[in-house]
């Protein structure tokens, strides 16, 4: 393979954009830490982390083949490798059934509980880049696979599934719709004229506000977390970091300036974390 096509290769999968990849990956450390009470099993933490960036990497394949015939008319994504021309789409196939397999081989050193679960994760992540076809609202379906890795942590660690762990995935879900919201918010005038659909064009001028309620709903479902986990202080100190960042990023869209948004749809990786180091504290002392 010569070094221009590796590049290229490492393009389609974000490789320099590990955004997607700690967006994903934070609510699973959650998960994880909620699900063992504390530091989960290290061969957990291995396959989840791994697990992650391959599913993410997965995602963006399938999402740019997809887009490949949108994603030319789009500023921020004309220069994609499958617009360009520097990845074949059978290249690109290839490479989305090579990163699913080696993520279903990570899956298969857990329990039959998880294994399962692993199907739904395909599933969805295979089906939210075609939603931007038929409704307004991809990012729920985008919620849901970023969430999924919520229930399956808590498979894997525990061997059940306990009626709390919903708590996160909802809160989750409902992070991940606010944050991608401002991403759409980036592309909303392209998207309009190529006729992408997205919960930025479907809230309009009331993007600020449905934002701001979701990230409400976001924190209130992680303080009622928090309650179900009998959490304490650092945990709580840890939320109350994020929901100051929440309105840092209220600041930052205030105008809908694409750029602007696109640094609070960036600026989220720090809610995640703060959320995490929180929590890891909070078990730890």
């Amino acid at each position: 393979m010569s070094r221009s096509k590796a590049q290229a290769l490492l393009a389609l999968i974000r490789f320099d954009k590990p955004i997607g990849t700690t967006l994903l990956l934070w609510p699973t450390l959650w998960a994880l830490w909620l699900a063992a009470g504390g530091l989960p099993d290290l061969k957990l933490l291995i396959i989840f982390t791994l697990g992650t960036f391959l599913m993410r990497s997965a995602g963006c394949v399938v999402n740019d083949l997809a887009d490949r015939h949108w994603d030319g008319e789009v500023t921020r994504t004309e220069a994609r490798p499958l617009v360009t021309g520097a990845v074949t789409v059978k290249e690109a196939r290839i490479l989305f059934v090579a990163l699913l397999l080696a993520a279903f081989v990570l899956v298969l050193f857990t329990n039959p509980l998880t294994i399962k679960l692993s199907f739904a994760a395909v599933a969805l992540a295979s089906t939210y880049p075609f939603m931007k076809r038929y409704t307004h609202l991809p990012q729920v379906v985008l919620g849901a696979a970023f969430s999924w890795g919520i229930p399956m942590a808590f498979a894997a660690q525990n061997n059940a599934l306990p009626t709390p762990l919903w708590l996160v995935y909802f809160a989750n879900l409902a992070w991940t719709v606010a944050y991608d919201t401002k991403y759409a918010m980036v592309d909303r005038d392209d998207d309009l004229v190529v006729g992408i659909k997205s919960t930025a064009i479907l809230f309009g001028r009331y993007d600020r506000i449905i934002v701001g309620l979701l990230q409400l709903l976001f924190l209130g479902l992680m303080v009622a977390t928090g309650q179900a986990f009998e959490l304490g202080t650092f945990y709580y100190l840890g939320l109350a970091s994020a929901a100051g960042l929440c309105a840092y990023h209220q600041y930052l869209i205030r105008e809908r300036d694409p750029a602007a948004c696109f640094q609070a749809f960036l600026h989220n990786n720090w809610v995640g974390a703060v959320i995490f180091i929180g929590l890891a504290l909070d078990y730890a002392l």
